[in-house]
């Protein structure tokens, strides 16, 4: 007979919160969903709505967690002592990404290329896809971003292309021409550089018919599993765009050595690297000195990104938020019902939607071949980038707080988002880059922001908070003196007076006032400052069934 004591019982498990179910992520959102329409995408409505459902779903959700929980391995060597160079991913990091690949998040812009709205059908996808896992953006991102650059050497792309127009995913250490598909990086930061990429110090030597020698380190290598990287190097002529494959033409590997993988903050289960080049073969892109030129279209796409992924992340934390606060109770009442906690909701709501129609204004103009709309996206792109990524720190720090201890552990998501949520503010130019971008194209293509202001403009008069605000941001841009010092608060300016002004044309008048009323009324700065008189239970009960 057995002596083992019984299990004791010393308290009833009560209040807690269930996972969150498997749910449509498209239809739970419908500031995607209108943006889909107006630019033109309706016709990609079912493959978003597929997307969104994986998004939505707790396998993916399982996926991501335990991509985190097993981060990738560097290979230095193979057992008999030769170098070897590689990463090894856990099976659930590869199945993320066959999932990304599958719904042609890295491609369909180009696939799909000159039907309306392919920029913002694809941006609906990386923006649904990014939600359970961010892990696998970076890699997808620079995949899509890398054909504007490859194009510049049209031999070069039409090689290439096939394998990025791939929908199958393909880990396998090899030749790419021996590969079902492909993915892209990018290794551009140098020590001493930074974003300052005309510092750049490593040299490239040719060796003739395009084909060069490359010898210098890479601080920053972002996901070098990839098959190729752009690179920046210094030819004889000036800084030059190279793409470095892995394995050289003649099938052997590539002289591409991986010193280190980063210990990061932000997701474990993607990595970054520190590289070494010497001898390494390499393919230029664009001509000597033109380095900035060529690379710049992949800049632009992958900020971007930065401004969908941002947004996306938002949406999670808005959605987790939401879900803890239905379920969880304190004082009597569930804590959604509590007026303190429906304010601070409200107001994530408000900033996740604002996100979300910002993101997708500047994908429009993303893949527009209108000179005006062109225009706008110059300026517009790096406002939107920089407002994003900052205010995704707060957003995902505001919604952590609403499950209190609990979201401070990392069994649940916000943990995981919020070590993820200052990426974007660093990646592809910092803040401060960002705003000194947006003075750069306001003073060499004026046309940009007066294609900004028009658009601004188109709303006055329908709300009295936003034509103030527009006088002001008027009158800041037309102010030249100290604009340097300004950047910031003019930036902000812009892109709170945008994300008003298409929340008035495209949201719910409960929406766009209290937004109104929140930011360019400027009446609190923490969320859950929102004023008196605003319909709060219409902002929640849009956002998400229930709420």
């Amino acid at each position: 007979m057995s002596s083992t004591p019984a299990a004791r019982v010393t308290h009833e498990v009560t209040n807690q919160v269930p996972p969150l179910a498997d749910h449509d992520a498209l239809a739970c959102d419908p500031a995607l969903g209108s943006a889909l329409e107006r630019y033109g995408a309706g016709w990609a409505h079912e493959a978003v709505t597929a997307a969104g459902l994986d998004a939505g779903s707790q396998r993916l959700a399982a996926l991501g967690e335990e991509a985190n929980r097993n981060p990738p391995r560097l290979v230095t060597y193979s057992r008999t002592g030769e170098r070897e160079d590689r990463v090894d991913f856990h099976p659930a990091y590869h199945e993320l990404m066959a999932n990304q690949i599958r719904h042609g998040a890295h491609n369909l812009t180009w696939t799909e290329e000159g039907r309306p709205g392919a920029s913002v059908a694809r941006g609906a996808i990386f923006y649904l896809l990014t939600q359970p896992e961010q892990g696998v953006s970076c890699p997808i991102s620079m995949t899509h971003a890398v054909v504007p650059s490859l194009r510049n050497e049209p031999e070069l792309a039409a090689e290439w292309w096939p394998r990025i127009a791939s929908r199958e995913y393909d880990p396998s250490f090899q030749p790419a021409n021996q590969k079902t598909g492909a993915t892209l990086g990018m290794a551009m930061t140098e020590k001493q550089g930074g974003s300052d990429v005309r510092a750049n110090s490593t040299q490239a030597e040719s060796i003739g018919e395009g084909a060069y020698l490359l010898r210098g380190h890479k601080w920053f290598c972002s996901a070098p599993m990839c098959d190729a990287f752009l690179t920046l190097a210094q030819a004889p002529g000036g800084l030059t765009c190279f793409l470095v494959p892995r394995w050289r033409p003649d099938g052997t590997k590539n002289n591409f050595f991986i010193q280190r993988l980063k210990d990061k903050l932000g997701n474990r289960s993607n990595a970054s690297s520190e590289i070494e080049y010497d001898q390494t073969w390499a393919q230029r892109i664009g001509g000597e000195g033109r380095g900035v030129p060529t690379i710049i279209e992949m800049v632009h796409s992958t900020r971007v990104d930065v401004t969908l992924g941002s947004a996306g992340i938002m949406r999670t934390a808005l959605v987790q938020a939401l879900h803890h606060t239905r379920h969880r109770s304190a004082f009597g009442k569930r804590l959604i019902e509590q007026p303190l906690m429906r304010n601070v909701l409200a107001d994530l709501a408000l900033e996740s939607e604002a996100a979300t129609v910002l993101a997708f204004r500047v994908a429009a103009a993303a893949g527009s071949k209108d000179p005006a709309e062109q225009a706008f996206g110059r300026v517009a792109t790096a406002v939107a980038k920089y407002w994003n990524a900052k205010r995704v720190i707060r957003m995902v720090s505001e919604s952590l707080e609403c499950f209190g201890g609990n979201g401070y552990v990392e069994d649940t998501p916000l943990a995981r988002l919020y070590r993820e949520a200052p990426l974007g503010s660093i990646w592809e130019g910092s803040g401060n880059v960002q705003c000194l971008d947006v003075l750069r194209a306001a003073r060499r293509n004026p046309d940009a922001v007066e294609a900004f202001l028009a658009e601004l403009e188109s709303t006055r008069g329908q709300n009295p908070l936003l034509d103030t605000s527009l006088d002001d941001l008027t009158r800041e841009l037309n102010d030249v003196e100290d604009m340097e010092l300004r950047a910031r608060d003019i930036v902000e300016r812009m892109a709170t007076a945008l994300q008003a002004s298409l929340l008035v044309r495209h949201a719910p008048s409960a929406v766009s006032d209290a937004f109104c009323a929140g930011r360019l009324g400027r009446h609190g700065h923490e969320f859950g400052t929102l004023p008196r008189g605003l319909d709060l239970d219409a902002i929640l009960t849009r956002v998400f069934p229930g709420a």
